[in-house]
């Protein structure tokens, strides 16, 4: 008699709840985090998921928020059993209501369809109109970004360029790219070590030219513009972005 290979409710239930956060989740990184959390009653806290997945400790902390942004996770404030008086940590556990037993109850991410459709949207343009395209909507963020560094008051060009990067860095940073400022050989570098457009940037390494037009964009707000140009890309298969000014 042929075994019965049919997966039970509660299988099928889980499988399809992992497939419904895969789908909205366009980063692979994030949907570890959300499994990690998943299976942690006490919750995971930023070192932890840092530790886990080998990524700066700000990439943990982006995308645990953007977890709970979305309600997947819930944010506990508190100090660990035995701990002294130091400061409390704050730990991240599934929020209930993403418990769903469907995966039709998963809510879809307008982050993830947005950037799924500027890909597509950039495919169906030339390389050179779209990498051009990218990069224009990339300093305009970069300005932007610049502007709530700074505040009205600073005017443009009152930093010295390594300071400018050294903000860009930290600007990056917190957007998700785990970026660093350095300089070889002569010559200053943005490195990320992390990219937040996670696979459609490997479908549509176009997308890059973003990243670039934020550093051009922010760069001159805050030292005067600059050239620069893309060295390596983790969507070419290079182990980190590096951005030359």
């Amino acid at each position: 008699m042929a075994a019965n290979t049919t997966s039970s409710p509660s299988t099928v239930s889980f499988t399809s709840t992992v497939s419904a956060i895969t789908d909205a989740f366009g980063d692979p990184t994030r949907r570890g985090i959300y499994l990690m959390a998943r299976e942690s009653e006490a919750g995971v806290t930023a070192a932890m998921v840092a530790e886990q997945f080998g990524v700066h400790p700000n990439v943990a902390r982006h995308h645990l928020d953007k977890l709970s942004a979305g309600g997947y996770l819930e944010v506990v404030i508190e100090r660990a059993e035995g701990a002294g008086a130091g400061r409390p940590s704050k730990h991240y556990r599934v929020s209930p209501d993403a418990k769903v037993e469907t995966a039709g109850n998963v809510p879809v991410h307008s982050d993830d369809l947005v950037l799924s459709l500027l890909g597509r949207a950039l495919r169906l343009l030339p390389r050179a109109e779209a990498e051009v395209m990218a990069e224009e909507v990339g300093q305009e963020y970069g300005r932007a970004m610049a502007q709530g560094m700074t505040g009205a008051d600073l005017a443009a060009g009152q930093r010295s360029l390594r300071s400018a990067m050294q903000a860009v860095a930290d600007a990056l940073t917190a957007h998700g790219f785990a970026a660093h400022a350095e300089q070889r050989n002569n010559q200053l570098r943005i490195i990320n070590n992390h990219c937040p457009f996670g696979d459609v940037a490997i479908e549509h390494p176009v997308i890059c030219a973003v990243d670039r037009g934020m550093v051009k964009g922010m760069l001159a707000a805050l030292h005067g513009d600059a050239d620069v140009s893309t060295l390596q890309s983790l969507a070419q298969g290079d182990t980190f972005c590096a951005t030359s000014v």
